[in-house]
Protein backbone atom coordinates (compact mmCIF):
# COMPACT_ATOMS: atom_id res chain seq x y z
CA UNK A 1 0.00 0.00 0.00
CA UNK A 2 1.39 3.58 -0.90
CA UNK A 3 2.57 5.54 2.36
CA UNK A 4 0.68 8.54 2.82
CA UNK A 5 2.35 11.16 4.31
CA UNK A 6 -0.02 14.16 3.84
CA UNK A 7 -4.21 14.27 3.85
CA UNK A 8 -5.36 14.26 -0.11
CA UNK A 9 -2.31 12.63 -0.90
CA UNK A 10 -4.00 9.46 -3.27
CA UNK A 11 -6.08 12.90 -4.70
CA UNK A 12 -2.88 15.08 -5.59
CA UNK A 13 -1.42 11.97 -7.33
CA UNK A 14 -4.97 11.16 -9.32
CA UNK A 15 -5.32 14.43 -10.03
CA UNK A 16 -1.55 15.20 -11.53
CA UNK A 17 -2.16 12.28 -13.53
CA UNK A 18 -5.41 12.67 -15.09
CA UNK A 19 -4.18 16.15 -15.73
CA UNK A 20 -0.53 15.28 -17.73
CA UNK A 21 -3.00 12.69 -19.79
CA UNK A 22 -5.67 15.84 -20.72
CA UNK A 23 -8.46 13.71 -18.86
CA UNK A 24 -11.12 14.94 -16.27
CA UNK A 25 -12.16 12.51 -13.18
CA UNK A 26 -14.80 10.34 -13.25
CA UNK A 27 -16.08 9.59 -9.93
CA UNK A 28 -18.96 7.20 -9.24
CA UNK A 29 -20.99 7.05 -6.12
CA UNK A 30 -22.41 4.28 -3.72
CA UNK A 31 -23.80 3.02 -0.27
CA UNK A 32 -21.31 0.77 1.31
CA UNK A 33 -23.41 -2.63 1.75
CA UNK A 34 -25.87 -2.08 -1.28
CA UNK A 35 -27.75 -4.87 -1.03
CA UNK A 36 -25.32 -7.13 0.84
CA UNK A 37 -22.08 -6.88 1.97
CA UNK A 38 -20.57 -9.61 -0.19
CA UNK A 39 -22.01 -8.23 -3.58
CA UNK A 40 -20.83 -4.42 -2.33
CA UNK A 41 -17.38 -5.23 -2.41
CA UNK A 42 -17.92 -7.02 -5.95
CA UNK A 43 -19.70 -3.63 -7.13
CA UNK A 44 -17.00 -1.17 -5.66
CA UNK A 45 -14.42 -3.86 -8.00
CA UNK A 46 -16.56 -3.14 -10.96
CA UNK A 47 -16.35 0.74 -10.62
CA UNK A 48 -12.26 0.30 -10.12
CA UNK A 49 -11.96 -2.49 -12.99
CA UNK A 50 -14.16 0.00 -15.36
CA UNK A 51 -12.06 2.74 -15.32
CA UNK A 52 -13.21 5.16 -12.00
CA UNK A 53 -10.40 7.66 -11.16
CA UNK A 54 -11.73 8.26 -7.37
CA UNK A 55 -14.70 6.73 -5.17
CA UNK A 56 -17.28 8.26 -3.21
CA UNK A 57 -18.93 5.98 -0.96
CA UNK A 58 -21.76 6.33 1.24
CA UNK A 59 -21.98 4.87 4.85
CA UNK A 60 -25.72 3.77 5.41
CA UNK A 61 -27.93 6.39 7.38
CA UNK A 62 -31.42 5.97 8.70
CA UNK A 63 -32.23 9.52 7.71
CA UNK A 64 -30.04 10.69 4.65
CA UNK A 65 -31.56 14.42 4.76
CA UNK A 66 -29.41 15.62 1.21
CA UNK A 67 -30.39 12.47 -0.64
CA UNK A 68 -33.34 11.50 -2.86
CA UNK A 69 -34.91 8.94 -2.91
CA UNK A 70 -32.66 6.40 -5.09
CA UNK A 71 -29.66 6.64 -3.16
CA UNK A 72 -32.56 7.03 0.10
CA UNK A 73 -33.13 3.15 -0.80
CA UNK A 74 -29.99 2.12 -1.60
CA UNK A 75 -29.20 2.70 2.40
CA UNK A 76 -32.54 1.14 3.54
CA UNK A 77 -31.30 -2.05 1.48
CA UNK A 78 -27.92 -1.82 3.49
CA UNK A 79 -28.82 -1.53 6.67
CA UNK A 80 -31.88 -4.18 6.28
CA UNK A 81 -28.70 -6.51 5.35
CA UNK A 82 -27.34 -5.77 8.72
CA UNK A 83 -25.19 -3.35 7.20
CA UNK A 84 -23.18 -1.21 10.25
CA UNK A 85 -20.17 1.52 10.43
CA UNK A 86 -18.02 -2.07 11.40
CA UNK A 87 -19.07 -3.65 8.56
CA UNK A 88 -18.39 -0.57 6.56
CA UNK A 89 -14.68 -0.50 7.75
CA UNK A 90 -14.13 -4.03 6.82
CA UNK A 91 -15.38 -3.52 3.26
CA UNK A 92 -12.98 -0.54 2.81
CA UNK A 93 -10.23 -2.11 4.82
CA UNK A 94 -10.81 -5.31 1.15
CA UNK A 95 -10.88 -2.14 -1.18
CA UNK A 96 -7.88 -0.39 -0.44
CA UNK A 97 -6.34 -3.84 -0.76
CA UNK A 98 -8.03 -4.20 -3.82
CA UNK A 99 -6.74 -1.17 -5.17
CA UNK A 100 -3.78 0.44 -3.26
CA UNK A 101 -4.04 3.83 -5.09
CA UNK A 102 -7.40 4.40 -6.11
CA UNK A 103 -8.69 7.67 -3.60
CA UNK A 104 -11.23 6.61 -1.50
CA UNK A 105 -13.32 9.51 -0.38
CA UNK A 106 -16.95 8.82 2.28
CA UNK A 107 -19.70 11.25 2.32
CA UNK A 108 -21.93 10.65 5.39
CA UNK A 109 -23.96 12.16 8.05
CA UNK A 110 -22.85 13.58 11.00
CA UNK A 111 -24.82 11.14 13.64
CA UNK A 112 -22.78 8.54 12.27
CA UNK A 113 -19.54 10.45 13.48
CA UNK A 114 -21.09 11.20 16.76
CA UNK A 115 -22.18 7.99 17.32
CA UNK A 116 -18.39 6.70 17.11
CA UNK A 117 -16.28 8.95 18.48
CA UNK A 118 -14.96 12.01 16.92
CA UNK A 119 -11.45 11.15 17.05
CA UNK A 120 -12.09 7.25 17.07
CA UNK A 121 -14.15 7.77 13.25
CA UNK A 122 -11.31 9.39 11.82
CA UNK A 123 -8.83 7.29 13.06
CA UNK A 124 -10.60 4.10 11.76
CA UNK A 125 -11.31 5.49 8.61
CA UNK A 126 -7.49 6.11 8.06
CA UNK A 127 -6.44 2.70 9.10
CA UNK A 128 -9.31 1.56 6.53
CA UNK A 129 -7.47 3.65 3.97
CA UNK A 130 -9.82 6.29 3.52
CA UNK A 131 -8.47 9.43 2.01
CA UNK A 132 -11.22 11.98 2.80
CA UNK A 133 -14.78 12.41 4.41
CA UNK A 134 -17.65 14.68 3.47
CA UNK A 135 -20.28 15.07 6.34
CA UNK A 136 -23.21 16.25 4.41
CA UNK A 137 -25.29 18.15 7.35
CA UNK A 138 -22.12 20.03 8.61
CA UNK A 139 -22.35 23.39 8.49
CA UNK A 140 -18.82 24.85 7.68
CA UNK A 141 -18.94 27.19 11.08
CA UNK A 142 -18.84 24.19 13.19
CA UNK A 143 -16.66 22.06 11.50
CA UNK A 144 -13.08 22.78 13.64
CA UNK A 145 -13.84 19.74 15.99
CA UNK A 146 -13.99 17.45 12.53
CA UNK A 147 -11.33 19.26 10.91
CA UNK A 148 -8.65 18.85 13.73
CA UNK A 149 -9.81 15.14 13.82
CA UNK A 150 -9.52 14.24 10.21
CA UNK A 151 -6.27 16.10 9.69
CA UNK A 152 -4.85 14.54 12.82
CA UNK A 153 -5.63 11.04 11.13
CA UNK A 154 -4.24 12.27 8.07
CA UNK A 155 -7.67 12.53 6.60
CA UNK A 156 -8.72 15.42 3.63
CA UNK A 157 -11.81 17.58 4.96
CA UNK A 158 -13.75 17.82 2.10
CA UNK A 159 -16.46 20.91 2.29
CA UNK A 160 -19.36 21.98 -0.21
CA UNK A 161 -19.36 24.72 -2.39
CA UNK A 162 -22.75 25.62 -2.53
CA UNK A 163 -24.39 27.60 -5.52
CA UNK A 164 -24.94 30.71 -5.00
CA UNK A 165 -22.78 30.81 -2.26
CA UNK A 166 -21.06 34.47 -0.88
CA UNK A 167 -17.24 35.05 -1.76
CA UNK A 168 -16.70 34.72 1.73
CA UNK A 169 -17.88 31.17 2.53
CA UNK A 170 -16.10 29.78 -0.79
CA UNK A 171 -13.06 31.35 0.60
CA UNK A 172 -13.60 29.29 3.82
CA UNK A 173 -14.52 26.52 1.53
CA UNK A 174 -11.29 27.20 -0.48
CA UNK A 175 -9.30 27.54 2.83
CA UNK A 176 -10.71 23.96 4.77
CA UNK A 177 -11.47 21.70 1.81
CA UNK A 178 -8.29 19.15 1.31
CA UNK A 179 -7.96 16.50 -1.96
CA UNK A 180 -10.55 18.12 -3.98
CA UNK A 181 -13.36 20.41 -3.29
CA UNK A 182 -17.39 19.13 -3.51
CA UNK A 183 -19.35 22.19 -6.05
CA UNK A 184 -23.01 21.62 -6.29
CA UNK A 185 -24.32 22.26 -9.64
CA UNK A 186 -27.83 22.97 -8.11
CA UNK A 187 -29.62 23.28 -4.75
CA UNK A 188 -31.95 20.42 -3.55
CA UNK A 189 -31.19 16.27 -3.04
CA UNK A 190 -29.28 13.90 -5.33
CA UNK A 191 -31.19 12.33 -7.86
CA UNK A 192 -31.30 11.43 -11.87
CA UNK A 193 -34.83 12.79 -11.90
CA UNK A 194 -33.53 16.24 -11.60
CA UNK A 195 -32.85 18.99 -13.83
CA UNK A 196 -29.95 18.56 -16.02
CA UNK A 197 -26.53 19.44 -14.06
CA UNK A 198 -25.04 21.99 -16.11
CA UNK A 199 -27.76 23.77 -18.15
CA UNK A 200 -26.29 27.18 -20.33
CA UNK A 201 -27.70 29.14 -17.54
CA UNK A 202 -26.43 27.32 -14.29
CA UNK A 203 -22.85 27.52 -16.70
CA UNK A 204 -22.24 31.10 -15.37
CA UNK A 205 -23.15 29.92 -11.67
CA UNK A 206 -21.36 27.19 -11.90
CA UNK A 207 -18.07 29.41 -13.53
CA UNK A 208 -18.35 31.63 -11.43
CA UNK A 209 -17.65 29.33 -8.11
CA UNK A 210 -15.12 27.80 -9.67
CA UNK A 211 -13.58 31.24 -10.35
CA UNK A 212 -13.61 32.24 -6.66
CA UNK A 213 -12.32 28.78 -5.70
CA UNK A 214 -9.31 28.87 -7.76
CA UNK A 215 -8.52 32.68 -6.58
CA UNK A 216 -8.24 30.98 -3.19
CA UNK A 217 -6.01 28.16 -4.42
CA UNK A 218 -8.61 25.79 -3.26
CA UNK A 219 -7.77 21.88 -4.37
CA UNK A 220 -9.58 20.94 -7.28
CA UNK A 221 -13.05 20.96 -7.55
CA UNK A 222 -15.17 18.28 -8.58
CA UNK A 223 -18.87 18.75 -9.65
CA UNK A 224 -21.70 16.76 -8.49
CA UNK A 225 -25.67 16.59 -7.93
CA UNK A 226 -27.90 15.17 -11.46
CA UNK A 227 -24.94 13.74 -13.27
CA UNK A 228 -26.19 11.55 -14.85
CA UNK A 229 -24.90 10.86 -18.90
CA UNK A 230 -21.86 11.80 -20.83
CA UNK A 231 -22.81 14.96 -22.05
CA UNK A 232 -23.41 15.57 -18.68
CA UNK A 233 -19.83 15.15 -17.84
CA UNK A 234 -19.01 16.91 -20.47
CA UNK A 235 -20.32 19.72 -19.61
CA UNK A 236 -18.93 19.65 -16.07
CA UNK A 237 -15.49 19.24 -17.27
CA UNK A 238 -16.15 22.25 -20.01
CA UNK A 239 -16.57 24.85 -16.68
CA UNK A 240 -12.96 24.45 -15.73
CA UNK A 241 -13.95 21.60 -13.13
CA UNK A 242 -11.95 18.31 -12.42
CA UNK A 243 -13.84 15.96 -12.75
CA UNK A 244 -17.58 14.70 -12.02
CA UNK A 245 -19.40 12.56 -9.43
CA UNK A 246 -22.35 10.79 -10.64
CA UNK A 247 -24.36 9.13 -7.85
CA UNK A 248 -28.05 8.34 -8.25
CA UNK A 249 -27.53 6.97 -11.96
CA UNK A 250 -25.21 4.51 -10.55
CA UNK A 251 -27.17 3.53 -7.54
CA UNK A 252 -30.27 2.90 -10.08
CA UNK A 253 -28.71 0.73 -11.96
CA UNK A 254 -27.72 -1.71 -8.66
CA UNK A 255 -31.56 -1.11 -8.30
CA UNK A 256 -32.83 -2.30 -11.65
CA UNK A 257 -30.91 -5.64 -11.46
CA UNK A 258 -31.18 -6.91 -7.98
CA UNK A 259 -32.48 -10.12 -9.48
CA UNK A 260 -29.38 -10.45 -11.70
CA UNK A 261 -25.91 -10.07 -10.42
CA UNK A 262 -24.07 -10.36 -13.12
CA UNK A 263 -26.21 -8.59 -15.04
CA UNK A 264 -25.72 -5.50 -12.57
CA UNK A 265 -21.81 -5.86 -12.55
CA UNK A 266 -21.80 -5.87 -16.43
CA UNK A 267 -24.15 -2.71 -16.81
CA UNK A 268 -22.24 -1.20 -14.39
CA UNK A 269 -18.95 -1.19 -15.95
CA UNK A 270 -20.34 -0.51 -19.38
CA UNK A 271 -21.79 3.16 -17.49
CA UNK A 272 -19.04 3.84 -15.75
CA UNK A 273 -16.70 3.26 -18.89
CA UNK A 274 -18.95 5.58 -21.14
CA UNK A 275 -18.71 8.11 -18.25
CA UNK A 276 -14.65 7.81 -18.09
CA UNK A 277 -14.64 8.23 -21.67
CA UNK A 278 -16.52 11.52 -21.61
CA UNK A 279 -13.85 12.72 -19.48
CA UNK A 280 -11.16 12.81 -22.30
CA UNK A 281 -10.27 16.11 -23.19
CA UNK A 282 -7.97 16.15 -25.97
Amino acid sequence: MTTITSPGQRYQQCFARLANEQQGAFIPFVTIGDPNAELSFSIIKSLIDNGADALELGIPFSDPSADGVTIQNAGKRALAAGINTDICIDILKKVREYSPETPIGLLLYGNLVFARGIEKFYQDMSDAGVDSVLIADLPIRESERFRQAALKANIAPIFIAPPNASDATLAKVAQYSQGYTYVLSRAGVTGVDAPQTVTPSSSLSTERLLDVLKTNQAAPAVIGFGISTPNQVKSALSTGASGAISGSAVVKIIENNLANEQQMLGSLGQFVQQMKAATMLN
